[in-house]
């Protein structure tokens, strides 16, 4: 079965995304920048609200490059020992997204393994810094000996879309044994999800399900029927 992960923004589109059958939300602020920390307010709000949705809380102190300074991986770190606080307590499995790569376009090993320290065993999943790595093999070796779970990648920086970047995703499948999981995003869609599925044999995906919004104001909001859309494209059975 294909791992749904939808990434949302609010209360409203996390409770939509539970109530479609998703197995878990990429709970982010600030979508239209790719994601920074959301508050702490709507974190809890979820973890308070769900019963069988899986959260994973992004930890980004800003949008732009994944290149940190000193203050803000200390941002990060207070953040990531919070959301473990709260992890503790929660009623569902709870994750941390975050990625830092040095100057050069390599993973930042050391701040990388002192955000892990923090988490002291909340699984850690890397955001799409990954895709932004100078050498995509050398950085998923990076990754696999800090113990990252999870990487969400498209594919490379020169593949703007999963369906682009499936000759590298099928690679990084292939790495999948004693590394981490890999989760295909970047304009999955219920077009294309299943060819690239086949394509990849990723087992994990990842997707905004989001339309206009009732305000007529350009804002989105996640739409529960794409949701289930998207499943039924895959033939995923829920509970």
């Amino acid at each position: 079965m294909t791992l749904v992960e939808i990434c949302v923004d609010d209360l409203a589109g996390t409770l939509a995304a539970e109530s479609a059958g998703a197995d878990r939300v990429e709970l982010c602020a600030n979508l239209v920048e790719g994601g920074t920390t959301p508050s702490f307010g709507l974190i809890a709000r979820v973890l308070e609200s769900v019963t069988t949705l899986g959260v994973q809380v992004m930890i980004r102190p800003r949008g732009g490059d994944f290149v940190h300074s000193a203050s803000e991986l200390s941002v990060m770190l207070a953040d990531v020992r919070a959301v473990r606080d709260l992890a503790a307590q929660a009623p569902v499995p709870v994750g941390l997204v975050f990625g830092v790569l040095t100057a050069a376009g390599d993973i930042d090993i050391p701040a990388m393994r002192e955000l892990i320290a923090a988490a002291e065993g909340v699984p850690v999943t890397c955001h799409k810094a990954f895709d932004a790595a100078r050498d995509l093999f050398a950085a998923h070796d990076a990754l696999t000996g800090l113990g990252v779970v999870r990487i969400l990648t498209s594919g490379g920086a020169a593949t703007a879309t999963a369906t682009e970047g499936s000759p590298v995703l099928r690679e990084l499948v292939a790495r999948e044994p004693g590394g981490p999981v890999i989760l295909a995003g970047g304009s999955v869609r219920v077009a294309n999800v299943a060819r690239l599925v086949a394509d990849t044999g990723v087992t994990e995906v990842h997707l905004r399900a989001q339309v206009p919004g009732p305000r007529g104001d350009g804002g989105l909001v996640t739409d529960a029927a794409l949701v289930r859309a998207f499943i039924a494209e895959l033939g995923a059975t829920r509970p």
